[in-house]
């Protein structure tokens, strides 16, 4: 009798160690996993309101194919002087990322 009290204690005590290493297990997951969703929702908060790294380089390239575009399609005598600008804006972006680059 003792012996069956034995084992049938035995039994209930693995399943339980078990139950709880599934548990902890399951529960370390979805830890993870919020975390790892509340990261990507920050990020696509971040890209909306327009205050991340990239979207500051997005906003010079758009700003550049604007120039390009309304260049491209003006057909005023002035389009030399335009192209000039660009370049001279494109030499300031360079002095910018090497200052940059030294600090």
């Amino acid at each position: 009798m003792d012996a069956d009290l034995f084992l049938i204690f035995s039994f209930i005590l693995i399943i339980a160690s078990i139950a709880l290493g599934v548990g902890s297990a399951i529960h370390r997951r979805s830890n993870e996993h919020e975390e790892r969703k509340l990261e990507l929702l920050a990020k696509a908060e971040e890209a909306k309101s327009g205050r991340g790294a990239s979207s500051e380089a997005y906003r010079k390239l758009e700003e550049r194919v604007r120039v390009l575009e309304r260049i491209a399609t003006d057909r005023q005598p002035d389009l030399a002087a335009q192209i000039e600008q660009l370049r001279d804006v494109h030499d300031v972006d360079l002095q910018i990322e090497q200052r940059e680059r030294t600090q």
